[in-house]
């Protein structure tokens, strides 16, 4: 059984829908949708039913699905912060019995083959815990979701450094030198797109929900690297709106500092031995050309080493 999860906060029918078509025309048994709405949004559980009783019903293959038990399930929640929300979801699926869950932005969108090849390639290798796709702007530029374990300087140099100060650390925090073309066993996965296994997840105890949001993808990620792999796997491509809304709310960029500083009080500010050792590893990976497809343990011998000098890096 695969489920997956939305956490929404005031989003209309509008916003969610592509990633609701999405998930309908994927081998997804159930949906949950956990509403953190600030204000109460009466039409918006009545909306999804009517759009997904009209669009699960439009056609012979959706009808199908629903007739083998597809449900979408509406939660209105407290807020208790994105990890918070998908753990209450989680939760539920784990009691149903599911094998994998897919925790998702409402601001994503993808085709039909993404969750069938990322579950075939963890029905394959077992020690996989967690993957995340090729994330892309809709005008199809990459986006720059797999990351190393940053350091503080990571973190607040790109807050308040000129980027010119900032942009050879960055290149490397951001993997830059991989060119965002190999699979990679990556300590840091964007929590816009996680798939996860859920005996792996349960085994770390879900996030962190101390973790309000912002830190709550780097602090489950890692975790989960200290036991299993966690692959960042550009062979197929999704695609994110990526709003950024901590550069434009004071109240979001609040948020976010307060809950990085958590997250380096919770590992450690300078002194982080396996954020040194899981970074080293990484960059062992791009420097041998990533893990092969078909056989996650063996490393291709590949030709992207001059990468390291000859790639420019670009602004943003």
């Amino acid at each position: 059984m695969i489920t997956a999860s939305v956490v929404t906060y005031n989003h209309h029918l509008l916003d969610i829908e592509p990633v609701l078509r999405s998930l309908f025309a994927s081998p997804v048994d159930v949906v949950y949708i956990i509403d953190h709405s600030a204000d109460i949004m009466p039409d918006l559980e009545r909306e999804l039913m009517e759009f997904s009783n009209r669009v699960l019903t439009g056609e012979p293959q959706l009808r199908r699905k629903v007739e083998m038990g597809f449900h979408l399930l509406y939660f209105r929640h407290e807020n208790n912060g994105y990890g918070g929300g998908h753990n209450f979801a989680i939760r539920k699926a784990i009691t149903l019995g599911s094998k994998y869950h897919l925790v998702v932005n409402p601001d994503i969108w993808f085709g039909p083959r993404v969750i069938p090849e990322l579950k075939r390639y963890m029905d394959l290798h077992d020690d996989v815990a967690q993957m995340m796709p090729k994330v892309l702007y809709p005008n199809g530029q990459i986006q720059r979701l797999a990351k190393l374990l940053p350091t503080p300087i990571d973190i607040f140099g790109r807050f308040c450094l000129p980027h010119f100060m900032i942009a050879r650390r960055n290149a490397r925090y951001e993997l830059f030198y991989s060119n965002f073309e190999m699979v990679l066993n990556v300590p840091y996965l964007s929590g816009c797109f996680m798939f996860f296994r859920l005996s792996a997840l349960q085994s770390v105890n879900l996030f962190d929900e101390n973790l309000f949001m912002y830190a709550e993808d780097i602090d489950v990620t890692r975790r989960l690297h200290e036991k299993y792999k966690t692959l960042y796997y550009p062979l197929i491509p999704v695609y994110h709106k990526f709003s950024r809304g901590s550069h434009s709310s004071f109240r979001l960029f609040w948020i976010h500092v307060t809950n990085i500083i958590m997250y380096f009080n919770k590992w450690g500010w300078w002194k982080d031995s396996f954020r040194k050792e899981a970074n080293k590893r990484v960059e062992e990976q791009i420097a041998e050309g990533g893990i092969s497809e078909s056989n996650p343990f063996a490393v291709k011998k590949a030709t992207l080493k001059p990468l390291f000098t000859k790639l420019k890096i670009k602004s943003r």
